[in-house]
């Protein structure tokens, strides 16, 4: 008599892993089971991939499955002719399957204040950044999305390390239409006005986004007023400062006229000794 085992080697269909079938049990052991899903032969149903119930531990296959017995099944595995089930649904996209610029689509799990997690059928959520979420500002993720949404998205990184899967909502949107803006105005001269403002006085804005921070960089900062303290040392500098000069005008004079009397005696001496002579 054929083991169970050896009885679906002979299944030779093809087969896609993950396929899914509703099969009926054709016969049960202490290993597993064979399923008829439609093939030429049961296909192998093992002990492992039989999901327990909550009541107690089973003894045996038995005590799970019964010949008869309809079971949702998926192909685990095709091996030399060999089909092997799981009654484990498996996940729609292992690591290998994931590749970049991929659209996926899933359910929201949870929301955070950096972004949503979404269920695609991988090990794994994907995250949706909140900056990935739309192409306009998005204050918080609940404005976009609520848990339980169904949404498509793409896949903009995969980290097989550290098993994270980076997702984009916006990537799947049109982009916004951009509004031209009008050429700026040359400057007329002679209009007096003062750079960044108009003639009412308010300010220039060339568009809502301008920087403010940067435009008061570009003023030219006005000369500060001074105080009374700050005008009073200023005098008192500026009359030291004459204090001083004229103080080094009469030391210049004196010296000049020092050297002046000196250069005088020393001619009248020459000339006394010449007329002595």
């Amino acid at each position: 008599m054929e083991t169970i085992e050896a009885q679906s080697e002979n299944s030779t269909s093809e087969l896609k892993l993950k396929s899914h079938f509703t099969g009926k049990v054709v016969k049960t052991s202490l290993a597993g089971a064979l399923v008829d899903i439609g093939e030429k032969t049961p296909a192998y149903l093992h002990v492992s991939q039989i999901p327990t119930t909550g009541e107690g531990t089973p003894k045996g296959v038995e005590d799970i499955l019964k010949p008869g017995q309809e079971v949702e099944v998926w192909v685990k595995r095709i091996k030399e002719g060999r089909v092997e089930l799981t009654m484990i649904k498996p996940m729609e996209f292992d690591w290998r399957d994931l590749k970049k610029d991929m659209v996926v689509s899933g359910k929201v799990v949870r929301i955070e204040k950096f972004g949503v997690f979404v269920e695609i059928g991988a090990e794994r959520p994907g995250l949706v950044h909140i900056s990935e979420m739309a192409h306009g500002f998005v204050k918080a993720a609940q404005d976009v999305v609520k848990e339980g949404d169904e949404i498509q998205a793409m896949i903009l990184d995969i980290d097989r390390k550290k098993k994270q899967i980076k997702l984009s909502m916006k990537a799947l949107l049109p982009e916004p239409e951009k509004s031209e803006e009008p050429a700026p105005r040359a400057k007329t001269a002679g209009s007096g006005a003062p750079r960044g403002e108009r003639k009412g006085g308010g300010r220039r804005r060339d568009n809502a986004a301008e920087d403010y921070t940067a435009y008061l960089q570009s003023e030219t900062p006005s000369e500060p007023e001074l105080t009374a303290m700050e005008i009073a040392y200023r005098d008192a500098m500026g009359k030291a400062k004459s204090k001083r000069t004229i103080a080094q005008e009469k030391h210049k004079r004196a010296e000049a006229q020092e050297r002046q009397e000196r250069d005088d005696i020393f001619s009248r001496t020459l000339t006394n000794k010449i007329k002595t002579s």
